[in-house]
Protein backbone atom coordinates (compact mmCIF):
# COMPACT_ATOMS: atom_id res chain seq x y z
CA UNK A 1 0.00 0.00 0.00
CA UNK A 2 1.03 3.81 -0.80
CA UNK A 3 1.78 5.82 2.54
CA UNK A 4 -1.02 7.83 2.72
CA UNK A 5 -1.04 11.03 4.30
CA UNK A 6 -4.02 13.38 4.91
CA UNK A 7 -3.88 15.95 6.87
CA UNK A 8 -5.10 19.29 5.86
CA UNK A 9 -3.85 22.17 7.64
CA UNK A 10 -5.41 25.25 7.42
CA UNK A 11 -3.82 28.08 5.46
CA UNK A 12 -5.55 30.58 8.16
CA UNK A 13 -3.00 31.71 10.64
CA UNK A 14 -5.04 31.16 12.97
CA UNK A 15 -5.02 27.10 11.63
CA UNK A 16 -1.16 27.69 11.38
CA UNK A 17 -0.88 28.87 15.17
CA UNK A 18 -3.54 26.39 16.61
CA UNK A 19 -3.01 23.33 14.74
CA UNK A 20 -0.53 20.32 14.87
CA UNK A 21 -0.61 16.96 12.92
CA UNK A 22 -0.60 13.52 14.30
CA UNK A 23 0.51 10.60 13.11
CA UNK A 24 -0.55 6.89 13.23
CA UNK A 25 1.08 3.75 11.38
CA UNK A 26 -0.86 1.24 10.18
CA UNK A 27 -0.75 -2.47 8.25
CA UNK A 28 -2.88 -4.77 6.95
CA UNK A 29 -3.08 -8.37 7.77
CA UNK A 30 -4.48 -10.29 5.32
CA UNK A 31 -6.11 -14.41 4.82
CA UNK A 32 -5.77 -16.22 2.79
CA UNK A 33 -7.46 -14.83 -0.22
CA UNK A 34 -6.06 -11.26 -0.20
CA UNK A 35 -8.88 -10.24 1.74
CA UNK A 36 -7.93 -7.77 5.25
CA UNK A 37 -8.49 -9.67 8.28
CA UNK A 38 -7.57 -6.04 10.03
CA UNK A 39 -4.85 -3.15 11.21
CA UNK A 40 -2.16 -3.10 13.09
CA UNK A 41 -2.30 0.14 14.49
CA UNK A 42 1.54 1.36 15.17
CA UNK A 43 2.85 4.54 16.96
CA UNK A 44 5.13 6.77 14.42
CA UNK A 45 6.45 10.10 15.71
CA UNK A 46 6.03 11.44 12.00
CA UNK A 47 4.99 10.95 8.83
CA UNK A 48 7.97 9.68 7.23
CA UNK A 49 9.15 7.44 10.30
CA UNK A 50 9.49 3.63 9.24
CA UNK A 51 8.94 2.40 12.53
CA UNK A 52 8.46 3.17 16.06
CA UNK A 53 10.79 4.67 18.25
CA UNK A 54 8.97 4.00 21.22
CA UNK A 55 6.32 0.56 22.67
CA UNK A 56 6.00 1.54 25.78
CA UNK A 57 2.46 2.16 27.75
CA UNK A 58 2.74 6.38 26.45
CA UNK A 59 3.00 4.98 22.58
CA UNK A 60 0.41 2.93 23.12
CA UNK A 61 -1.84 5.65 24.91
CA UNK A 62 -1.06 7.98 22.35
CA UNK A 63 -2.21 5.70 19.28
CA UNK A 64 -5.84 4.93 21.12
CA UNK A 65 -6.42 8.82 21.67
CA UNK A 66 -5.36 9.31 18.46
CA UNK A 67 -6.93 6.68 16.38
CA UNK A 68 -10.35 7.06 18.37
CA UNK A 69 -10.51 10.77 18.59
CA UNK A 70 -8.29 12.90 16.42
CA UNK A 71 -8.51 10.59 13.13
CA UNK A 72 -11.15 7.68 13.97
CA UNK A 73 -10.95 4.23 13.99
CA UNK A 74 -13.72 3.41 11.45
CA UNK A 75 -11.24 5.60 8.94
CA UNK A 76 -8.29 3.36 10.16
CA UNK A 77 -9.64 0.44 10.33
CA UNK A 78 -11.42 0.06 6.59
CA UNK A 79 -14.40 -1.34 8.30
CA UNK A 80 -12.28 -4.19 10.13
CA UNK A 81 -10.80 -4.93 13.50
CA UNK A 82 -8.04 -2.59 14.85
CA UNK A 83 -5.18 -4.76 16.50
CA UNK A 84 -3.80 -2.33 19.17
CA UNK A 85 -0.91 -3.29 21.24
CA UNK A 86 -1.18 -4.08 24.56
CA UNK A 87 1.88 -3.68 27.71
CA UNK A 88 1.25 -5.17 30.83
CA UNK A 89 -0.37 -1.89 32.35
CA UNK A 90 -3.06 -2.07 29.80
CA UNK A 91 -3.52 -6.02 30.25
CA UNK A 92 -3.37 -5.46 34.31
CA UNK A 93 -5.69 -3.09 34.32
CA UNK A 94 -3.08 -0.74 35.50
CA UNK A 95 -3.98 1.62 32.43
CA UNK A 96 -7.38 1.92 31.58
CA UNK A 97 -9.53 0.87 28.24
CA UNK A 98 -12.31 3.34 27.89
CA UNK A 99 -14.02 1.93 25.14
CA UNK A 100 -15.51 -1.29 23.89
CA UNK A 101 -14.68 -5.10 22.35
CA UNK A 102 -16.20 -4.64 19.03
CA UNK A 103 -13.94 -2.64 16.43
CA UNK A 104 -10.44 -3.76 18.46
CA UNK A 105 -8.05 -6.52 18.69
CA UNK A 106 -6.14 -6.47 21.87
CA UNK A 107 -2.30 -8.12 20.58
CA UNK A 108 0.06 -9.03 23.75
CA UNK A 109 3.46 -8.05 22.85
CA UNK A 110 5.91 -10.50 23.42
CA UNK A 111 7.86 -8.58 25.49
CA UNK A 112 5.11 -8.92 28.87
CA UNK A 113 6.26 -11.37 31.27
CA UNK A 114 3.71 -13.59 31.54
CA UNK A 115 2.72 -14.07 35.36
CA UNK A 116 -0.42 -15.25 37.14
CA UNK A 117 -1.51 -11.15 37.29
CA UNK A 118 -1.07 -11.48 33.26
CA UNK A 119 -2.92 -14.51 32.79
CA UNK A 120 -5.78 -12.93 35.30
CA UNK A 121 -5.92 -9.95 33.36
CA UNK A 122 -6.12 -11.14 29.80
CA UNK A 123 -8.75 -13.96 31.09
CA UNK A 124 -10.90 -10.45 32.21
CA UNK A 125 -10.22 -8.88 29.21
CA UNK A 126 -11.57 -12.04 27.58
CA UNK A 127 -14.60 -12.04 29.30
CA UNK A 128 -15.32 -8.22 29.06
CA UNK A 129 -15.58 -9.54 25.07
CA UNK A 130 -12.25 -8.23 23.64
CA UNK A 131 -10.24 -10.47 21.28
CA UNK A 132 -6.93 -11.30 22.30
CA UNK A 133 -3.73 -11.43 19.64
CA UNK A 134 -0.50 -13.22 20.96
CA UNK A 135 2.18 -11.13 18.88
CA UNK A 136 5.80 -12.72 17.98
CA UNK A 137 4.95 -16.10 19.57
CA UNK A 138 7.65 -18.72 20.93
CA UNK A 139 6.43 -21.73 22.76
CA UNK A 140 8.06 -22.29 26.10
CA UNK A 141 8.60 -18.52 26.52
CA UNK A 142 5.29 -18.47 29.39
CA UNK A 143 2.84 -17.25 26.55
CA UNK A 144 2.12 -20.64 26.12
CA UNK A 145 -0.65 -20.12 28.96
CA UNK A 146 -2.58 -17.82 27.18
CA UNK A 147 -3.29 -20.04 24.22
CA UNK A 148 -6.86 -20.93 25.38
CA UNK A 149 -7.44 -17.20 25.58
CA UNK A 150 -6.46 -16.06 22.43
CA UNK A 151 -8.18 -15.47 18.83
CA UNK A 152 -5.39 -14.58 17.38
CA UNK A 153 -1.01 -16.23 17.32
CA UNK A 154 1.55 -14.27 15.65
CA UNK A 155 4.45 -16.08 14.33
CA UNK A 156 7.72 -14.53 13.20
CA UNK A 157 8.68 -16.18 9.48
CA UNK A 158 11.67 -14.00 9.21
CA UNK A 159 13.70 -14.57 12.01
CA UNK A 160 12.76 -17.97 13.53
CA UNK A 161 14.08 -21.61 11.45
CA UNK A 162 11.83 -22.98 9.62
CA UNK A 163 11.12 -26.37 11.97
CA UNK A 164 10.82 -24.01 15.08
CA UNK A 165 7.86 -22.31 13.21
CA UNK A 166 6.02 -25.76 11.98
CA UNK A 167 6.35 -26.70 15.63
CA UNK A 168 4.32 -23.76 16.44
CA UNK A 169 2.42 -24.13 14.29
CA UNK A 170 1.67 -27.55 15.28
CA UNK A 171 0.87 -26.29 19.06
CA UNK A 172 -1.65 -23.15 17.39
CA UNK A 173 -3.38 -26.28 16.14
CA UNK A 174 -4.22 -27.89 19.65
CA UNK A 175 -6.80 -24.83 19.87
CA UNK A 176 -9.25 -25.28 17.06
CA UNK A 177 -10.60 -21.24 17.72
CA UNK A 178 -7.31 -19.82 16.69
CA UNK A 179 -6.13 -17.82 14.05
CA UNK A 180 -2.56 -17.92 13.29
CA UNK A 181 -1.31 -15.51 11.48
CA UNK A 182 2.20 -15.38 9.77
CA UNK A 183 3.93 -11.80 10.99
CA UNK A 184 7.25 -10.62 9.02
CA UNK A 185 6.82 -11.85 5.73
CA UNK A 186 8.97 -9.93 3.67
CA UNK A 187 9.47 -11.75 0.23
CA UNK A 188 8.05 -14.05 -2.46
CA UNK A 189 9.68 -17.15 -0.50
CA UNK A 190 8.30 -16.17 2.79
CA UNK A 191 4.51 -16.04 1.38
CA UNK A 192 5.32 -19.69 -0.29
CA UNK A 193 6.23 -20.90 2.70
CA UNK A 194 3.80 -19.35 4.84
CA UNK A 195 0.80 -20.13 2.49
CA UNK A 196 2.37 -23.91 2.05
CA UNK A 197 2.76 -23.98 6.07
CA UNK A 198 -0.99 -23.09 6.61
CA UNK A 199 -1.37 -20.09 7.90
CA UNK A 200 -4.55 -18.62 8.14
CA UNK A 201 -3.29 -14.81 7.74
CA UNK A 202 -0.45 -13.03 6.90
CA UNK A 203 1.42 -9.59 7.49
CA UNK A 204 4.41 -8.01 6.50
CA UNK A 205 5.93 -6.56 3.24
CA UNK A 206 5.03 -8.95 0.83
CA UNK A 207 0.92 -8.80 2.44
CA UNK A 208 0.77 -5.22 2.34
CA UNK A 209 3.75 -2.51 3.29
CA UNK A 210 2.68 -0.17 6.26
CA UNK A 211 1.78 3.37 5.74
CA UNK A 212 0.97 6.22 7.87
CA UNK A 213 -2.01 7.97 8.29
CA UNK A 214 -1.60 11.69 9.42
CA UNK A 215 -4.20 14.25 10.30
CA UNK A 216 -4.65 17.75 11.90
CA UNK A 217 -5.35 18.11 15.27
CA UNK A 218 -5.89 20.36 18.07
CA UNK A 219 -3.11 21.03 20.40
CA UNK A 220 -2.28 18.65 23.41
CA UNK A 221 -4.02 19.82 26.79
CA UNK A 222 -1.93 18.93 29.29
CA UNK A 223 -2.09 21.93 31.33
CA UNK A 224 -6.27 21.17 31.48
CA UNK A 225 -5.84 17.63 31.23
CA UNK A 226 -4.03 17.63 34.69
CA UNK A 227 -6.04 19.89 35.99
CA UNK A 228 -9.43 17.93 34.73
CA UNK A 229 -7.69 14.26 36.04
CA UNK A 230 -7.20 16.15 39.33
CA UNK A 231 -10.40 17.30 39.90
CA UNK A 232 -12.04 13.63 38.46
CA UNK A 233 -10.20 12.10 41.64
CA UNK A 234 -12.49 14.48 43.99
CA UNK A 235 -15.58 12.82 44.65
CA UNK A 236 -16.79 15.38 46.37
CA UNK A 237 -16.42 18.13 43.44
CA UNK A 238 -19.21 19.39 41.36
CA UNK A 239 -20.56 18.38 38.09
CA UNK A 240 -20.95 22.45 37.26
CA UNK A 241 -17.17 22.64 37.64
CA UNK A 242 -15.95 19.74 35.87
CA UNK A 243 -18.26 20.95 32.91
CA UNK A 244 -16.67 24.09 33.32
CA UNK A 245 -13.44 23.35 32.88
CA UNK A 246 -13.44 21.33 29.38
CA UNK A 247 -15.60 23.41 27.68
CA UNK A 248 -12.80 25.92 28.46
CA UNK A 249 -10.80 24.35 26.64
CA UNK A 250 -11.45 23.62 22.50
CA UNK A 251 -9.38 20.40 22.85
CA UNK A 252 -10.61 19.28 25.71
CA UNK A 253 -14.27 19.79 24.31
CA UNK A 254 -13.49 18.05 20.84
CA UNK A 255 -11.83 15.17 22.54
CA UNK A 256 -15.40 14.64 24.90
CA UNK A 257 -16.85 14.86 22.04
CA UNK A 258 -15.58 12.50 20.03
CA UNK A 259 -14.83 9.70 23.35
CA UNK A 260 -18.95 10.00 23.61
CA UNK A 261 -18.90 8.60 20.08
CA UNK A 262 -16.30 5.71 20.87
CA UNK A 263 -19.59 3.88 23.30
CA UNK A 264 -18.52 1.15 25.30
CA UNK A 265 -21.41 -1.24 24.28
CA UNK A 266 -20.48 -0.52 20.20
CA UNK A 267 -24.07 1.30 19.78
CA UNK A 268 -24.72 4.39 17.95
CA UNK A 269 -25.04 7.48 19.98
CA UNK A 270 -26.01 11.23 19.68
CA UNK A 271 -25.77 13.86 21.49
CA UNK A 272 -26.94 18.37 21.57
CA UNK A 273 -23.67 19.47 23.51
CA UNK A 274 -20.62 19.10 25.24
CA UNK A 275 -22.12 18.71 28.70
CA UNK A 276 -24.39 15.96 27.51
CA UNK A 277 -21.26 13.81 25.95
CA UNK A 278 -19.77 14.51 29.49
CA UNK A 279 -22.59 13.02 31.32
CA UNK A 280 -22.81 9.99 28.56
CA UNK A 281 -19.48 9.28 29.37
CA UNK A 282 -19.76 8.92 33.17
CA UNK A 283 -17.17 10.20 35.62
CA UNK A 284 -15.20 7.21 35.33
CA UNK A 285 -14.82 6.64 31.64
CA UNK A 286 -14.31 10.19 31.64
CA UNK A 287 -11.43 10.13 34.37
CA UNK A 288 -10.22 6.89 31.73
CA UNK A 289 -9.90 9.00 28.61
CA UNK A 290 -8.16 11.94 30.43
CA UNK A 291 -5.53 9.37 32.14
CA UNK A 292 -5.09 8.27 28.44
CA UNK A 293 -4.85 11.79 27.01
CA UNK A 294 -1.97 12.89 29.34
CA UNK A 295 0.04 9.45 28.90
CA UNK A 296 0.27 9.76 25.01
CA UNK A 297 0.70 13.51 25.43
CA UNK A 298 3.83 12.83 27.03
CA UNK A 299 5.21 11.30 23.91
CA UNK A 300 6.19 12.31 20.50
CA UNK A 301 7.80 15.82 19.33
CA UNK A 302 8.82 18.02 22.22
CA UNK A 303 7.98 21.26 20.23
CA UNK A 304 4.43 20.77 19.33
CA UNK A 305 2.01 23.11 21.60
CA UNK A 306 0.56 21.97 24.22
CA UNK A 307 -2.30 24.46 25.57
CA UNK A 308 -4.84 25.70 23.44
CA UNK A 309 -4.53 29.33 23.56
CA UNK A 310 -7.74 30.22 21.84
CA UNK A 311 -10.69 28.78 19.46
CA UNK A 312 -13.14 29.24 21.88
CA UNK A 313 -14.27 32.59 20.57
CA UNK A 314 -17.17 31.67 18.28
CA UNK A 315 -18.52 29.12 20.78
CA UNK A 316 -18.59 31.44 23.51
CA UNK A 317 -20.19 33.91 21.33
CA UNK A 318 -22.18 31.35 20.17
CA UNK A 319 -23.66 30.41 23.00
CA UNK A 320 -24.43 34.12 24.80
CA UNK A 321 -26.35 34.93 21.12
CA UNK A 322 -28.41 31.58 22.01
CA UNK A 323 -29.10 33.01 25.72
CA UNK A 324 -30.31 36.30 24.38
CA UNK A 325 -32.61 34.33 21.67
CA UNK A 326 -33.85 31.90 23.63
CA UNK A 327 -32.11 29.10 21.98
CA UNK A 328 -30.22 26.22 23.58
CA UNK A 329 -27.19 27.47 24.67
CA UNK A 330 -24.88 24.94 25.35
CA UNK A 331 -26.28 23.28 21.71
CA UNK A 332 -25.42 26.50 20.22
CA UNK A 333 -22.03 26.26 21.96
CA UNK A 334 -21.20 22.78 20.59
CA UNK A 335 -22.33 24.08 16.84
CA UNK A 336 -19.68 26.94 17.36
CA UNK A 337 -16.99 24.52 18.68
CA UNK A 338 -16.90 22.69 15.84
CA UNK A 339 -17.25 25.04 13.38
CA UNK A 340 -14.34 26.81 14.26
CA UNK A 341 -12.18 23.77 15.35
CA UNK A 342 -12.97 22.30 11.49
CA UNK A 343 -11.10 25.56 10.01
CA UNK A 344 -8.88 25.28 12.30
CA UNK A 345 -8.27 21.83 11.63
CA UNK A 346 -8.30 22.66 7.49
CA UNK A 347 -11.31 20.21 7.11
CA UNK A 348 -15.28 21.14 6.90
CA UNK A 349 -17.85 21.23 9.53
CA UNK A 350 -19.37 18.79 7.30
CA UNK A 351 -16.52 16.08 7.33
CA UNK A 352 -16.02 17.12 10.72
CA UNK A 353 -19.07 16.25 12.24
CA UNK A 354 -19.63 12.71 11.22
CA UNK A 355 -16.56 11.65 13.44
CA UNK A 356 -18.06 13.06 16.56
CA UNK A 357 -21.36 12.21 18.56
CA UNK A 358 -23.57 15.19 17.45
CA UNK A 359 -27.54 14.58 17.04
CA UNK A 360 -29.54 14.94 13.77
CA UNK A 361 -30.05 18.99 14.58
CA UNK A 362 -26.82 19.92 15.37
CA UNK A 363 -24.59 17.70 12.34
CA UNK A 364 -27.39 18.98 9.71
CA UNK A 365 -26.98 23.20 11.20
CA UNK A 366 -23.09 22.31 10.53
CA UNK A 367 -23.23 20.61 7.57
CA UNK A 368 -25.99 22.58 5.55
CA UNK A 369 -26.64 25.60 8.44
CA UNK A 370 -30.70 24.51 8.01
CA UNK A 371 -32.61 25.46 11.18
CA UNK A 372 -32.33 27.81 13.86
CA UNK A 373 -28.25 27.39 14.95
CA UNK A 374 -27.64 27.08 11.59
CA UNK A 375 -29.27 30.16 10.98
CA UNK A 376 -27.33 31.54 14.55
CA UNK A 377 -23.90 30.00 13.06
CA UNK A 378 -24.39 31.67 9.86
CA UNK A 379 -24.29 35.01 11.50
CA UNK A 380 -21.60 34.61 13.64
CA UNK A 381 -19.73 33.75 10.33
CA UNK A 382 -20.91 36.66 8.44
CA UNK A 383 -19.87 38.75 11.16
CA UNK A 384 -16.17 37.54 11.77
CA UNK A 385 -15.69 38.52 8.44
CA UNK A 386 -17.12 41.74 8.01
CA UNK A 387 -14.17 44.50 8.15
CA UNK A 388 -14.51 47.27 10.83
CA UNK A 389 -14.53 50.62 9.37
CA UNK A 390 -12.15 53.09 9.37
CA UNK A 391 -11.09 55.91 10.55
CA UNK A 392 -11.07 58.91 7.90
Amino acid sequence: MPEADTAAMSNSPEGARLARTVHVGRQAILDRERAVIGHELLFRRNSTALEATHRDSGATSQVIVTSMTDIGLESLGGGGRCFLNMTREFVTGALPLPFGPEKVVLEILETIDVDDEVVNGVRHLVNEGYEVALDDFIPGTGADRLLPLATYVKVDVLESSRDLILETLALCREYPHVKVIAERVENDEHMEFALDAGFDGFQGYAAARPEVVSAAALPAPRLRGMELLGMLVDNNLPASQVNSLITSDATLSMRVLAAANADPLGLPVQVKSVQEAILLLGEERLRDWTTLMLAGDTVGDEDVPRQTPAGLGRARMAQNLARRLNLPADEAFAVGLVSSAAEVLGTTPGELAPRLSLNAELTDALTDGSGALGNLLGLITAYEVIDPPTSS
